[in-house]
């Protein structure tokens, strides 16, 4: 059959026509011709696709799980000839060990799976996986997580991808932890976001060995927009943050997970506390992670702080990393520790309590639970009962003033 060149003198327009004027033109005849076909073949077509519709969304709930209202949506992003095919994946990730839910849910999310070829697609991103450290058991729950995973190409982004991060983070068991992490974001092309990232802050002087903290600890806040990251880690830098100390990145991370105004509610908090802004900036450049806490949580320990226990609001501004700890789980259990010793005189007032709380479990309960168990029979009952609370009790001041006054039988 001749095919017929269709040109814009065709339809009668001269040079001083513009080319959209001409494709308006073709789009009239087309759409001309169209309306001018009979009825019933337009008619059987539209039935067609009717029932080809009708059989995948069948599909994709009897074969696939899918609920009705998830089977036509996924029917409207891909449509098979016939289902063996179909049928193969589903063997094919069964044989992985993928539950039906599990299924289930990378159907639901990635129709596009049902279409791909086994052989030449999925096995061998599959077999990708298990030879970088996905463990059997944890490759359902991988991909389920993130579905696309089987859905982009192994050559040109998978494998790449991969590469990149083993460079920065080295081993492969933290590349799996990272990708895990990371889930759309790894579907990502890096050299559009986490390369220029990662080149901007080399370029600063951050050293190799942060950047790759950095990466493992937030892969989803090293992957954003360049711009955008460039804008936050100058804001960063120009808070005073040194490019070589591991603040500064823990300082991108925050201001990179902070809106302006939970940014002031923050700083408005701590002003009821005491701190004045510049305060609040100072303890934000000593541990930037103190900006991140929750109001309910800063509120709650600073008042356990200040007025249960009598210390300056100041001076915990110079040791905000306290700040993070369980107020149930370390703060307070410590803190009965400390008051039991310092009323029996066993040791000094001046020491420093924040100190205490900074160190290990195992150094905190030799230096200051075991090491006066003789002369203090009941501390290590009393520190372990503290730590099995579920919650503060209302009445942990009056304890602890029983234990000052030496008459913990009351109590």
């Amino acid at each position: 059959m001749q095919r017929t060149i269709v040109s814009h003198k065709d339809f009668g327009l001269t040079n001083s026509k513009t080319h959209l004027g001409f494709v308006q033109n073709l789009v009239f005849i087309v759409r001309l011709i169209s309306s001018s076909l009979p009825l019933e073949n337009r008619s059987v077509e539209t039935k067609e696709n009717g029932q080809k519709r009708s059989s995948m969304v069948s599909y994709f709930m009897n074969s696939c799980g899918l609920s009705a209202k998830s089977a036509l949506a996924a029917s409207k992003k891909v449509s098979v000839k016939n289902t063996e095919g179909a049928d193969s994946v589903l063997r094919l990730l069964g044989n992985h060990g993928f539950t039906n839910l599990q299924i289930s849910k990378v159907v639901g999310v990635c129709p596009q799976i049902i279409a791909l070829n086994c052989e030449r697609n999925l096995l061998p991103k599959i077999e990708f996986f298990g030879s970088i450290g996905v463990l059997s058991d944890d490759l359902p729950k991988l991909i389920s997580s993130t579905p696309h995973l089987l859905a982009v190409s192994l050559k040109n982004r998978l494998s790449p991808n991969y590469n990149f991060l083993k460079n920065i983070v080295v081993l492969d068991e933290v590349v799996v932890r990272v990708m895990k992490r990371m889930k759309w974001a790894f579907l990502r092309d890096f050299n559009s976001n986490l390369a220029p990232n990662i080149a901007f802050l080399r370029e600063i002087g951050v050293p190799a060995s942060n950047i790759s903290n950095f990466v493992i600890s937030n892969p989803c806040g090293a992957s954003i927009i360049p711009s955008k990251f460039c804008e936050i880690v100058n804001k960063v830098k120009a808070m005073g943050f040194n490019p070589l100390r591991g603040m500064f990145l823990k300082a991108i991370e925050v201001i990179g997970q902070m809106t302006t105004l939970n940014w002031e509610s923050k700083i408005e908090v701590y002003r009821r506390w005491g701190w004045s802004k510049d305060e609040t900036l100072n303890a934000f450049r000593r541990h930037p992670y103190c900006m991140r806490i929750s109001e309910e949580k800063i509120t709650k320990t600073m008042d356990f702080f200040v007025n249960k226990m009598g210390w300056l609001s100041q001076d915990i501004a110079k040791r905000p990393e306290i700040l993070l700890y369980s107020l149930e789980k370390r703060i307070v259990p410590r803190c009965s520790v400390v008051q039991v010793l310092l009323s029996k005189g066993l040791i000094k007032k001046d020491l420093c309590p924040c100190s205490l709380l900074v160190l290990g479990e195992t150094k905190f309960k030799g230096s200051y639970v075991t090491k006066f168990q003789v002369k203090v029979p009941q501390l290590l009952n009393l520190y372990e009962e503290e730590m099995n609370l579920p919650d503060l009790r209302p009445g942990f001041e009056r304890r602890i003033g029983c234990e000052v006054n030496g008459v913990a039988e009351d109590c």
